[in-house]
């Protein structure tokens, strides 16, 4: 419950708290909550968080307010209990703060990066024929197990199994859990040495993808061309390119600021953060190698871009 409130707290902005000691927010006040106001300027900002359809304004309007009235109403009794001066919610607004300061500050720097032009988008599509023109597509069955439960004899089945179904049986047998799935991976969105480890295999043969929580057991069932247009790929690379402008203006900036500032570690070495509980990935052979997948009819989906799995056997 208090983690709700917490979240809540973060959500209006931080502007809540304290907030009687603030001047009311600018624009025409659309209702009045215990005498606070909630004002047409952050009705607007939640229609834009939320990416409303002109069509659907009126509609969702209503709703948002009445969202609005409730945080208010949560944030006050808050408020009222003292909650936001407890050391938790004050380190979560000054980290949220800062958050939105950096980011803000960053937005100014790549907001001056030109669009990639068509000559780099191009060039991407030249020099990546396994992303595009050479593009596969992998039809593959995955048994998704936890990775805990890869013991010496699960690897020696694996190894020894003339099909999924064989291992499948074997897993029932022993009361091993697992999840079976069918999977559509492409070139595009694979690491290179998944791609590596995928076309070597013989149609039917299982092996092992080890990730984090979870790994999987693969068959893979076919390899197919799937070519992309330079047209099809164009917004995809360009997307691509662009956030690629933007890490490195991230990352010059800070290494410029890095430059001109004292940074003195008060310990022998910079600490190791330690981590109370660790941080479980929905594990499936999901995973993106350089650039997104690429739908030929549906142009406009991101994909995802940088993730991967951890290691192959």
């Amino acid at each position: 419950m208090l983690s709700g409130v917490f979240m809540l707290v973060a959500a209006i902005g931080l502007s809540a708290c304290g907030s009687q000691q603030e001047e009311k927010k600018p624009g025409q006040a659309l209702v009045s909550v215990n005498g606070e106001e909630i004002t047409m300027l952050q009705l607007n900002d939640e229609l834009r968080r939320a990416n409303v359809r002109a069509d659907q304004r009126e509609a969702a309007s209503e709703q948002l307010l009445e969202s609005l009235i409730a945080r208010q109403l949560i944030v006050a009794e808050a408020v009222r209990n003292k909650l936001d001066r407890t050391p938790e919610v004050m380190q979560s607004i000054e980290r949220a703060k800062a958050q939105i300061i950096a980011q803000t500050y960053l937005q100014g720097i790549v907001s001056k990066i030109a669009n990639p032009a068509k000559a780099e988008i191009d060039e991407y599509f030249l020099k990546h024929p396994e992303f595009f023109t050479q593009r596969k597509q992998f039809d593959m069955t995955q048994l998704l197990v936890a990775t805990r439960d890869l013991s010496n004899e699960i690897k020696s089945t694996v190894d020894t199994a003339k099909s999924l179904d064989e291992v499948a049986a074997w897993l029932d047998a022993k009361n091993i859990p697992y999840a079976r799935n069918q999977l559509l991976r492409s070139t595009a969105d694979l690491p290179p040495e998944i791609v590596a480890k995928l076309q070597e295999k013989s149609k039917k043969s299982v092996f092992i993808i080890n990730e984090q929580e979870n790994s999987s057991i693969i068959t893979v069932n076919a390899i197919k061309d799937s070519p992309v247009t330079a047209a099809d790929a164009a917004p995809q690379i360009e997307r691509y390119l662009t956030n690629k402008k933007y890490k490195a203006a991230g990352d010059a900036e800070v290494a410029r600021l890095r430059s001109s500032a004292k940074i003195e570690y008060l310990n022998a070495s910079p600490p190791v953060a330690s981590v109370d509980k660790p941080v479980t990935q929905s594990a499936t052979i999901a995973p993106a190698a350089t650039m997104p997948d690429i739908n030929p009819s549906d142009t406009a989906s991101d994909g995802s871009i940088e993730r991967g799995i951890s290691g192959l056997k």
